[in-house]
């Protein structure tokens, strides 16, 4: 039986990975969260309350990882087939506020996750990372893989620097890593803070909703559900072995862009969410881009390498959005 070693296993992403893999596997899963920043015991408890058969496979590490194992703590995880390290400060906002702290918090993590895995040797290091390091495209057409990192602030350089430190501890010490690269997620229990579930407190409310942009020069991005993203992890995991470096040749790690099958400006990200509300938008625009540096208009990724490995979207878009927002508004408790 294989286990997975998932690092911020309180965020809303990494609670869908845990759940897709628990539902699609046997595996076990050691999850470790500091649940200091956005990780939350609340979704571990709520997804262990919903499926109390799961709990004999999950073990939870209480850890930050800015700072090394002990070695009690490597014996209470024990031994590993796969690492995702998923634990990273997330929000741009908060990186442009505080770049320093940021950029250090989020190198800290990505040296002792590598140290971690240099030690224990498993068969896959999958680096999750953002769409963001590429930093802006066009809106019309998406970054493939390797194309020139250019970060617009410092929550995407942060990832761009993870993503380096991984690369090196691959080619110098064969630590087996995969770097993923994903867009937008949304999910149920997402917190309230994220612009999806914004639209949905806004929308419900009849209040009137903020669109970054102008008439006719508004933002866009993709958009997909966590399980989505989930699904795509499991199927490297399970399809698609890592390359290792081969001494003397001039190659790279593998890296995957997970890609939703949607791609929408924010005008039409809120249009769309209040329809399957069945509410009335209104909205007014905020030129947000041109006055704020940093944070950048379009970003957008291509998807054609891991389709053509075999990989699709499970569920689509609109499917997963009123799904979604079915959910939360069944648990508003949720949308605070």
């Amino acid at each position: 039986m294989k286990k997975v070693f998932l690092t911020g296993l309180g965020g809303s992403i990494a609670i869908h990975t845990l759940a897709h893999i628990f539902h699609n596997t046997d595996f076990k899963i050691v999850g470790t969260d500091s649940f200091r920043h956005k990780g939350w015991t609340d979704r571990v408890n709520y997804m262990m309350g919903e499926h109390p058969e799961w709990k004999d496979r999950l073990t939870v590490i209480t850890h930050d990882l800015v700072a090394p194992f002990s070695e009690l703590t490597k014996k209470k995880i024990g031994h590993i087939d796969y690492i995702i390290s998923m634990a990273s400060l997330s929000d741009v906002e908060a990186s442009i506020n505080n770049p320093a702290e940021f950029i250090q918090n989020n190198v800290a993590i990505a040296v002792n996750m590598l140290e971690y895995a240099r030690e224990i040797k498993p068969e896959v290091f999958i680096q999750i990372s953002t769409d963001e390091v590429y930093g802006a495209s066009d809106g019309k057409f998406g970054h493939p893989e390797w194309s020139p990192i250019v970060p617009s602030n410092p929550y995407s350089a942060s990832k761009a620097c993870q993503e380096a430190i991984a690369i090196s501890y691959w080619r110098t010490y064969g630590v087996p890593v995969i770097i993923t690269n994903t867009m937008n997620n949304f999910s149920e229990m997402q917190q309230g803070s994220k612009y999806p579930t914004m639209l949905q407190k806004w929308i419900e409310k009849g209040e009137t909703v903020i669109v970054h942009g102008k008439e006719g020069d508004i933002g866009t991005r993709f958009y997909i559900h966590s399980r989505n993203k989930s699904d795509a992890l499991l199927y490297i995991l399970k399809n698609l072995p890592p390359h290792l470096h081969t001494s003397g040749e001039v190659d790279k790690p593998d890296r995957y862009n997970i890609v939703g099958d949607t791609q929408l400006d924010n005008l039409e990200l809120a249009q769309t969410i209040a329809r399957l509300m069945g509410k009335e938008l209104k909205y007014k625009f905020v030129d947000f881009h041109t006055t704020r540096s940093g944070h950048d208009k379009h970003y957008g990724l291509d998807g054609t390498k891991l389709a053509q490995l075999g990989w699709k979207s499970p569920v689509p878009f609109e499917d997963s959005l009123k799904s979604t927002i079915d959910w939360q508004k069944a648990n508003p408790e949720w949308l605070a």
